[in-house]
C-alpha cells in the first residue's frame, strides 16, 4: 500500500490542526503535498504540508489530482465518510 497518494486520508499531527483529518490531494515533491478538510467539514484548509507532519490512514477516497474542495466532499459523501472525517483524533505528545 503506497501511503502516499492522492486522495489517501490521512491525520495532521503537528500544527495548530493536529488531531484534524484531511485527504491529499496532490503531491508536490518527495517531502510537500498539498492537502484539504475540506475547511467547512473539518476545520483543515487547502494547505502544502511536510509528509512527517502527516499520519496516513488506512482509507482511500477516489478523487482526481488538483480536485476541488467540491469534488473531494462529493468523494467523501459518496463514500459514506463525512462522520469519520468530523471526528477529531487525539494528537500524540509532542516529544
Amino acid at each position: 500500500m503506497p501511503a502516499i497518494e492522492v486522495g489517501r486520508l490521512c491525520v495532521k499531527i503537528y500544527g495548530r490542526e493536529a488531531g484534524r483529518k484531511c485527504v491529499i490531494v496532490d503531491i508536490i515533491d518527495e517531502n510537500f503535498v498539498l492537502i484539504t478538510g475540506p475547511k467547512n467539514l473539518t476545520g483543515v484548509r487547502r494547505r502544502r504540508a511536510n509528509i512527517d507532519h502527516i499520519e496516513p490512514l488506512d482509507k482511500k477516497i477516489e478523487i482526481n489530482k488538483g480536485a476541488s474542495d467540491e469534488e473531494v466532499m462529493d468523494a467523501l459523501t459518496k463514500a459514506g465518510l463525512v462522520q469519520f472525517m468530523q471526528e477529531r483524533v487525539k494528537p500524540a505528545p509532542a516529544i
